[in-house]
This record gives C-alpha cells, sequence and structure tokens, in this order.
C-alpha cells in the first residue's frame, strides 16, 4: 500500500474535525448569535486542502511500526486546524483577496460588515474577526491533541515537537513580515537567496513536513536514528515543497491553487525564484523586477512580462533543479532509516512525488 490516503485517512480526519468544530459551535452559542461569524470561515477553511500536514503526521506515526488508530488520527486533524491558525493569520498579513478558491476570512467579514449596515471600518473589523478565528484555531489545535485518544505516554513524547513546531512558525511568520520590508538592493546576490531560504525553513518547511512527522514517529516510539533520518527526509522536502508551492504561485492554475496567478507578485513576494531571477537579471531586469514587485495593480500584461523574465533570467530552471535535488535529498533520507516500518516508508517516499509534483 503506497496510497497515503488509503482507509479513508482524509475522510477521517474530516470526521475528527467536524465534531471538533461541533463541539466548539456549542461553547460559543453560549455567547450569542454573533459570534458563529468566527467559526463559519474556520468550517469553510477546513473542508478544503490536500491534508498533506495530517498525512505526514500519522504516517510518521506508522513509520514508527504503529497500528493505524483513531488516536493518530486526531493527532493528524490537529495538525489541520494548526496549518487552518496559519492561513487565517497569513491572509490577514499578506491582505490576501482569496483563499482556496473562496474569499478570504476577513474579506468574508468585512463584506458581512458593510451589508449589515455596522458602524466604523469594514475592513479593521474584517481583520479584527481572522485575527481571533485564527487564535481560536490555535486553541483547538492544543485541545484536539490533548484529546486526540492517543495513549498519554505518546502524547508526552510528542509534546515538545508539538510545542517547537508551533513556537517556530510564529517566528517564522514573523522572520517573513521582516524580510518584506528590509531593504534588498545593496545585499549580495548569494545573500537574497540564503534569506529566502532561511525564511521558507521556518515559515513552512518545517511545519509543512518535518514537524508534523516528527511529531508522529516520536510519539509512535521511532529510535534516535530513525527519527534524524526522518528529519533531513522531512527538512530536504520540505522545502522542495514550499519552491513548488512558489513557482505555482506564478504559473500555476487558478483552478488549482485557489489564488489568482501572479499575487505572489502583487503581494510583494520574495522568494527564492525572486531572487534568482535578480542574481541572473541584466539591469533593465532588475529594474523591472524591482518596480514590478510588490505592485498591487500589476496588470495580467504585467504579470506575464514578469514571468518571462523569471524565466529568461534562469530563475525557473534554477528552483526546479533545486526542487529535484531537495526530493532526491527527502529520498536518501529514507534510505538511511532501515528501522522504518517498510509499508510506511513507502508512502513517505509516495508523498516525495506527491509534494513536489508540478500540478501540485
Amino acid at each position: 500500500m503506497t496510497d497515503p490516503f488509503a482507509d479513508d485517512l482524509r475522510g477521517r480526519v474530516q470526521h475528527r474535525l467536524d465534531a471538533e468544530l461541533d463541539r466548539h459551535e456549542r461553547t460559543l452559542a453560549e455567547i450569542g448569535p454573533d459570534v458563529a461569524d468566527l467559526i463559519t470561515p474556520v468550517r469553510e477553511l477546513l473542508s478544503g486542502g490536500k491534508r498533506l500536514r495530517a498525512a505526514f503526521a500519522y504516517w510518521g506515526w506508522r513509520a514508527a511500526g504503529q497500528p493505524d488508530d483513531d488516536g493518530a488520527v486526531g493527532v493528524a486533524a490537529a495538525m489541520e486546524l494548526f496549518q487552518a491558525a496559519a492561513l487565517l493569520h497569513d491572509d490577514v498579513m499578506d491582505d490576501s483577496d482569496t483563499r482556496r478558491g473562496r474569499p478570504a476570512a476577513h474579506r468574508v467579514l468585512s463584506t458581512a460588515h458593510r451589508e449589515r449596515g455596522w458602524l466604523g471600518d469594514g475592513e479593521r473589523f474584517g481583520l479584527s474577526g481572522a485575527i481571533l478565528a485564527g487564535n481560536l484555531c490555535l486553541q483547538w489545535c492544543e485541545d484536539l491533541y490533548t484529546g486526540s485518544g492517543l495513549p498519554p505516554a505518546a502524547l508526552m513524547a510528542g509534546r515538545e515537537v508539538f510545542e517547537r513546531m508551533r513556537t517556530q512558525l510564529m517566528a517564522g511568520q514573523y522572520l517573513d513580515v521582516v524580510t518584506a520590508v528590509r531593504p534588498w538592493h545593496d545585499l549580495p546576490q548569494q545573500e537574497r537567496i540564503e534569506r529566502a531560504r532561511h525564511v521558507i525553513t521556518y515559515k513552512s518547511a518545517k511545519y509543512s513536513v518535518e514537524h508534523p512527522l516528527l511529531l508522529g514517529a516520536t510519539a509512535g516510539g521511532a529510535d534516535p536514528d530513525d527519527r534524524a533520518a526522518l528529519s533531513r527526509y522531512g527538512l530536504a522536502l520540505g522545502r522542495a515543497f514550499q519552491l513548488r508551492d512558489d513557482v505555482l504561485g506564478v504559473f500555476g492554475d487558478p483552478a488549482s491553487t485557489g489564488k489568482p496567478a501572479g499575487d505572489d507578485l502583487r503581494e510583494g513576494k520574495r522568494t527564492v525564484l525572486v531572487a534568482r531571477a535578480l542574481a541572473g537579471a541584466d539591469d533593465l531586469d532588475a529594474r523591472r523586477i524591482e518596480t514590478w514587485l510588490g505592485d498591487p495593480d500589476l496588470s495580467t500584461a504585467d504579470v506575464d512580462a514578469f514571468r518571462a523574465v523569471l524565466t529568461d533570467t534562469g530563475a525557473v530552471a534554477a528552483v526546479e533543479d533545486e526542487i529535484a535535488r531537495g526530493a532526491a535529498r527527502a529520498h536518501e533520507a529514507l534510505a538511511a532509516a532501515p528501522g522504518l516500518e517498510p509499508g510506511a516508508a513507502a508512502v513517505l517516499a509516495e508523498l516525495v512525488e506527491i509534494t513536489t509534483a508540478r500540478s501540485t
């Protein structure tokens, strides 16, 4: 079996999330109907997604030699709540309009404010509500982890990874904010690339792959050598996964990505892709990149021209090569962990291909 979502893993995760949200909605109902606005966007956000973080947590548990367990599914579902918190906050910080093909939560709330004829600044109301919804998801993530159903000893074993994941992601988000405002033009080319890599490591790679995987494996009792190999696998694959996401953010089909193509450019994200384009650009193209990057009014034609520069400078080819090398390192790390349960190791190998696919 190499299907990461066999045995209806997605459906079981969704069932656990729905039950958890139902429980919390009953608690919120004591406050009054107004607070329903907080849970509705969370439900919509959690009704979709690839469930990759859940898969890594679950298969980390199985890789340690543990059997299928509803408690492991509960821990996997907690990873989805954690991601929901990160996405809600990220959309606020990036001033994003959409998420997974729907209006972002802060846009939904600001629209509701306007349609109801309420007083004050609707945009500020929407931002405030989305931040609070994200905070609720952080708390609910903790609740679900604790109440997942895994034995207390397993939860205690995994807690250090769980806490490190939550702490490092928040700091990684702030690192992204700092990088966005720190001047780039006077930095050496390689330093731009390394700074962009550093951001994706702590903003995405660790919490997307490495930490969920290690959480499951540690809770499952994997030995130190296998955990070290899984850490190398997770970090290499997590970086490759984010690099793929950066390419799709510029060149991907909006029907698949859920966001308009070019939004990353309009938001001014300082990705490895952009850093490599600057490294390979002549003076004219470098000025174009600096003019276009972060311009919220970029037209479709401007985005097409920006894409051409990213391609012509060799940036796309360089990032594709980096993705391929990251995938290869992930496979090498798996091969260096003979203590993993063979079926779960095969699933983790399949997840390398899924997370780095050009159409992900």
